[in-house]
């Protein structure tokens, strides 16, 4: 089998596996690999034909990544923390807690200077790693 047809194969399995994906990186590859695939066709010897789909996968995935930053907006993660009920272990002197919640304890803060305090309280926010608590869903 001729050089150029394992490039091509191999750059075609990377663009299918990008189908599967959707990040735009193995896409990069494939079109290295198709290019690399050119570079024998051509005559090239092989370390010509690599250099070549190195430097072409470098740019694509250095392409990729700057188009991806720019067009698609940061994940959050979805507030399913709001609205469930913690069990305060202990209350600190500046009013922060200990709570437990999904099997581990949390720092928590209170929502307001004028939330009564309790032993069970319900998320209604969070910052960072820190849960913001108050006595009813707000």
């Amino acid at each position: 089998m001729a050089a150029y047809w394992i490039w091509w194969i191999v750059g075609g399995a990377l663009v299918v596996a990008e189908l599967l994906t959707g990040t735009f990186f193995l896409l990069a590859l494939g079109v290295a690999f198709a290019i690399g695939g050119v570079a024998a066709l051509l005559g090239a010897t092989f370390e010509i034909q690599l250099v070549i789909a190195g430097v072409v996968a470098i740019a694509g995935v250095f392409l990729a990544h700057r188009w991806r930053r720019r067009n698609v907006p940061a994940a959050q993660d979805p507030p399913f923390d709001i609205g469930q009920t913690v069990r305060v272990q202990a209350w600190n002197p500046d009013g922060t807690a200990r709570v437990a919640y999904r099997g581990t304890l949390w720092q928590a803060e209170m929502a307001g200077p004028d939330v009564p305090r309790g032993d069970t309280m319900v998320i209604v926010g969070v910052r960072g790693s820190t849960l913001v608590i108050a006595d009813r869903p707000i």
